[in-house]
């Protein structure tokens, strides 16, 4: 893409549009919503029978233990269908069904109503190939690393979910290519009989020719090898408890052993610190979250927050002594039948301020970015992230193909909606002279306008125009399974 240019004149009519447009939607997201009351009861239901149906391996147990509702309860007419939704909701964020019903009928005594839960389930057993970039997201392929195909991963992933109907996992990965990788784990969400209790355990190795060995002026640089510069292997064991439905504690302890050449040791000797070529350590983090969306897929309502304490290095011999603290929280908003709104903020800190650079975690990795600077990498000690989204929904349907004989492919979501953003950051970095940073220690901010388009199996397309402070303005496109 053609970078443009401007004069003086025009550099600072743009600049002040964009200042205009970010304090808008800043404060249009500032603003207070008014919280609706419900509405008076005219009368009450009695729950009778619930049937749970369609449930050919998932375990009855595992669909009962989402709903609030129970034989016996009862609630107001005007609160059962809000009710049912809510159960539904859950039952849809088990991942484990691409339609659930929730179908209030009389009972035969006339008095009591029954519930039908009606489930269709996913296709559990998936292997799919593997073909993806190995830079950070599309946009920096495209942009910084010229369309080079060489730069892909190839192989293939077998996910076997709800293996044995209590909604556990396996999965397995194996990858060659640019970053050759190859992994295994399982998890139990509920180990006891309570149903609050999991486990998940799993192993990673992964080795790396060309590989990134610093940040430079915000960008990652690139030793190119035919030689093998990196080495890592860790394993892990994370223990969940779910008490209640909308919260979520783990315990994580992991192993974890990573080498490097001689080469990357003198390219940046921070990269373990003191030109170390070897980092093995012990890992402990606790987390906690609560999560009360209407869908994990595409959230539109509720609200999702957490906080993560994690120590690096428990034992004297370990080559690492560091420690972070990282907090989250989001609220979705329903303005109107069509507008929805969402507003979040994270934060991260971490001690000592003087890290290894492979632990010296900024923005620019996964989702935690100031979108409109995915092209860059602003490296760290601690940081802020404000994210703010105003979306209209275009459509949202779905369609059954009768001609399809495989039931879990033959049901179709398919839902689109135009959206517009604006984030801001600041990224303390105590050592900028390590990274020639030109983006830390300042505040960033960028926005812009997109189309989501959301379909089956979580998958999330998004097509975004975006406009940073640097006066940049670029077309992104991300596609992603979430979860």
């Amino acid at each position: 893409m053609t970078k443009q240019k401007h004069g003086p004149g025009r550099m600072k009519d743009t600049l002040r549009d964009q200042t205009i447009y970010f304090l808008f939607v800043f404060f249009f997201f500032a603003g207070p919503l008014r919280a609706q009351s419900p509405a008076d009861s005219t009368g009450h239901v009695t729950i009778g029978d619930i049937r749970i149906e369609g449930n050919q391996r998932t375990r009855t147990g595992i669909i009962t233990r989402e709903l609030a509702i129970k034989s016996g309860d009862t609630i107001s007419t005007n609160l059962l269908a809000e009710t049912l939704e809510t159960d539904r909701r859950k039952i849809v964020n088990t991942n484990l069904f691409v339609v659930v019903e929730m179908i209030p009928e009389p009972n035969a005594d006339s008095v009591r109503t029954d519930v039908r839960v009606v489930v269709k389930e996913r296709w559990y057993l998936i292997a799919t190939p593997v073909f993806q970039l190995a830079d950070r997201n599309f946009n920096e392929w495209w942009y910084d690393r010229n369309r080079d195909f060489s730069r892909t991963i190839y192989g293939v992933y077998v996910s076997y979910g709800n293996l044995t109907g209590r909604a556990d996992k396996l999965r397995v990965l194996a990858e060659f290519g640019f970053i050759p990788k190859f992994e295994v784990s399982y998890s139990l969400p509920y180990l006891d009989k309570a149903q609050k209790t999991g486990i998940t355990v799993g192993a990673s190795y992964s080795t790396n020719k060309t590989m990134a060995y610093r940040t430079w002026r915000d960008k990652l640089s690139y030793l190119n090898s035919e030689d093998i510069n990196k080495k890592r292997f860790y394993s892990f064991v994370t223990l969940t408890r779910r008490n209640q439905y909308y919260t979520f504690h783990s315990l994580d302890l992991r192993w974890s052993s990573t080498n490097i050449t001689d080469t990357i040791a003198v390219l940046n000797p921070n990269y373990f610190l003191k030109g170390r070529t070897k980092q093995t350590y012990f890992q402990l983090t606790y987390s906690y979250s609560y999560d009360k969306r209407d869908n994990f897929q595409y959230p539109l309502r509720g609200r999702v927050g957490g906080i993560q304490f994690s120590k690096i290095g428990l034992l004297p011999s370990d080559k690492i002594n560091q420690a972070y603290a990282y907090g989250s929280y989001k609220q979705f908003f329903q303005l109107s039948e069509r507008i929805f709104a969402n507003s979040g903020i994270r934060a991260r800190i971490s001690v000592p301020k003087r890290q290894p650079y492979l632990q010296t975690i900024g923005l620019g990795y996964r989702n935690d970015l100031v979108r409109g600077y995915e092209l860059y990498v602003v490296d760290g000690q601690d940081y802020g992230l404000i994210k703010n989204e105003l979306k209209y929904k275009l459509f949202s349907l779905q369609k059954h193909i009768s001609w399809i004989p495989v039931r879990q492919f033959n049901t179709i979501p398919l839902a689109a909606y135009l959206n517009t953003f604006a984030d801001a950051a600041y990224v303390k970095n105590s050592y900028p002279e390590f990274s020639n940073t030109r983006l830390g220690n300042k505040v960033i901010y960028g926005g812009g306008a997109g189309i989501d388009v959301v379909t089956f199996y979580n998958i999330v397309a998004r097509f975004n125009l975006t406009i940073n402070g640097k006066g940049e303005r670029r077309f992104f496109f991300n596609i992603a399974r979430e979860f």
